[in-house]
């Protein structure tokens, strides 16, 4: 009897050498909570945000999401919200009132790294509960996400008569506030308004700086010659929820360049029988489409433009002049602005054209 309880000692002895470690707790094995779950009214829906997670409690990589479910409870008047305990897959006390498929998302949508889900159901006047979580492909679930507690109210209509006036580098901003909800109900509460800017018509409309209480806006910084679309969204909030407009009229605005070159220097004329050529040293800005050539009697005549067209070069001969004539010239510079600055003009030299 004792060979054979030692016998089986040693076997469980040689057996516990192929172990790596400790087992893992099934708990470290579900997929990271989510706890940046956000939402608002848009328009006629409350939309839910939030980041899908990519890491297991235990840290690790989570490569297998699958499913995402999203919970709904609806609460009344002023009471606590109900603690989120998942049990056997559920949120108890909560309603599943969605499940996306990652492999399908539809109606859900990717924005950035954030999934956007909206809520279509949801009533103008009710308070709601939402959660969130999280399933793997062999059914491992999340606990359940950071409670999100809002109260689902009318948005306002979009602003209205939004203008744009381009200026150099930037575009001014204008509109309308709107005087009623989307329910037909006023506004008496202060708004905000969100502007929104794209470089084309079929990309996302990227917000512009911060939400503001002012009808209007400019935004700096932007590239001369390109155009700019914008629309703007009115926001209005109740406690820690916001209710945003539909987008506005799309409007569509091009800065431009509004600031001359400075004038070419050091201008140099020398007189030939028929012929006066001219030379002189460049504009110092880099945008330079070219120069005009100004030409007037002497000593007090009023200057005109001699070359139709912008010539590159910083030499010019002006053929069309008299003999024993005198005359002085000046140089202007023009830039590649859609409608060109023009430069002083340089500073003038005399000449006198021999007989």
């Amino acid at each position: 009897m004792k060979r054979v309880v030692a016998l089986l000692v040693a076997t469980l002895a040689l057996a516990a050498c192929g172990k790596e470690g400790p087992p893992v707790p099934p708990e470290q094995r579900l997929p990271q909570v989510i706890s940046d779950l956000t939402g608002a009214v848009e328009g006629r829906h409350v939309v839910l945000s939030w980041t899908n997670p990519s890491k297991r409690a235990d840290q690790s990589r989570l490569p297998d999401l699958t499913t995402l479910r999203i919970y709904r409870r609806e609460e009344s008047g002023d009471a606590p919200a109900k603690p989120a305990l998942i049990s056997w897959g559920q949120v108890v006390g909560y309603d599943q009132i969605a499940e996306i498929k990652l492999d399908s998302p539809a109606p859900a949508e990717m924005e950035g790294q954030r999934l956007r889900w909206a809520d279509t159901a949801a009533m103008t006047g009710r308070r709601y509960v939402y959660v969130v979580t999280a399933t793997d492909s062999i059914g491992r679930a999340s606990p359940p996400s950071n409670r999100l507690d809002l109260v689902a109210f009318s948005a306002p209509r979009p602003p209205e008569q939004l203008q744009a006036r381009p200026g150099e580098n930037q575009v001014m901003l204008s509109w309308s506030a709107p005087a009623t909800a989307i329910d037909g109900s006023p506004l008496r509460e202060p708004l905000t308004y969100q502007l929104l800017r794209a470089q084309t018509r079929a990309e996302p409309y990227r917000p512009v700086g911060e939400p503001t209480a002012n009808l209007a806006v400019t935004d700096t910084n932007l590239q001369n010659e390109q155009s700019y679309y914008y629309v703007v969204r009115a926001i209005r909030s109740q406690g820690t929820t916001k209710a945003f407009s539909e987008q506005s009229a799309t409007v569509t605005a091009t800065p431009v360049d509004l600031t001359p070159p400075p004038p070419p220097s050091n201008l140099v004329a020398v007189p030939a029988e028929g012929s006066v050529r001219l030379a002189w040293d460049p504009s110092r800005a880099p945008d330079v489409a070219g120069y005009f050539v100004y030409r007037a009697p002497a000593p007090n005549g009023e200057f005109s433009r001699v070359n139709l067209t912008a010539v590159s070069a910083t030499v010019f001969v002006d053929r069309s002049v008299e003999r024993g004539k005198s005359y002085r010239y000046a140089i202007t510079a023009i830039d590649q602005a859609r409608k060109p600055n023009e430069s002083q003009r340089s500073e003038a030299v005399s000449v006198t054209l021999p007989q």
